[in-house]
């Protein structure tokens, strides 16, 4: 008799998701069964993309896209009121945080979902990440921020600002402390040469 491991099948595929109310979900699409999202009809997937255990994507309102080559790891939480767009051969470590809104703390409002919005003063940006960008371990990214194309985020960073093309960043609130090599382009190149494919526009 064959065992079968209760851990298998722990991503819904393709097909499945397609029956699910997402705006788009294109090909070779995994994501975990434990997520929590909230928005499907907001959110459109490109292809080959993995979402790992335990992601929260919050989309009731806003939107998220993300490009294709993406993977999103385990404990990943965003915010997608502002609107979240996650570009091509993109890399969020585990337990990274995007916010596309944000609570005032200045004391001038109250806070918190629970109460009326004439209450209240959020701090709404969307926040767009250029290709090829790698955010580390538990870093956060704040409302309105664009992080360019190439450009890497060290583990536990605070990106309270927008940073440039093919940097590397660190610390609180993130600084860059050198440039980062660019040899992954024509590694792009090759991958996408091999596959023939070309990537769909968002």
């Amino acid at each position: 008799m064959k065992f079968k491991n209760p851990f298998d099948h722990g991503y819904y595929n393709t097909k499945q998701l397609r029956q699910m109310g997402f705006k788009h979900v294109g090909n070779n699409v995994q994501i975990a069964k434990n997520c929590t999202i909230i928005g499907l009809e907001n959110i459109s997937f490109g292809d080959n993309i993995r979402v790992d255990v335990g992601v929260t994507l919050l989309c009731a309102s806003g939107y998220l896209k993300v490009g294709s080559y993406n993977h999103i790891s385990g404990g990943c939480f965003l915010n997608c009121a502002g609107g979240i767009e996650l570009s091509d051969f993109v890399g969020l470590s585990q337990g990274v945080r995007i916010f596309s809104s944000s609570d005032d703390y200045s004391g001038e409002s109250l806070t918190n979902p629970t109460v009326p919005k004439k209450y209240l003063k959020v701090d709404i940006g969307p926040v767009f990440f250029g290709r090829h960008v790698i955010i580390g371990i538990g870093s956060i990214i704040l409302p309105g921020v664009t992080i360019g194309n190439g450009s890497s985020v060290g583990t536990m960073s605070l990106v309270n600002k927008s940073i440039e093309e093919f940097g590397v960043y660190v610390g609180i609130p993130a600084r860059k402390v050198n440039t980062r090599k660019k040899k992954f382009i024509e590694q792009e190149k090759l991958l996408l040469s091999e596959r023939k494919s070309s990537l769909p526009k968002l």
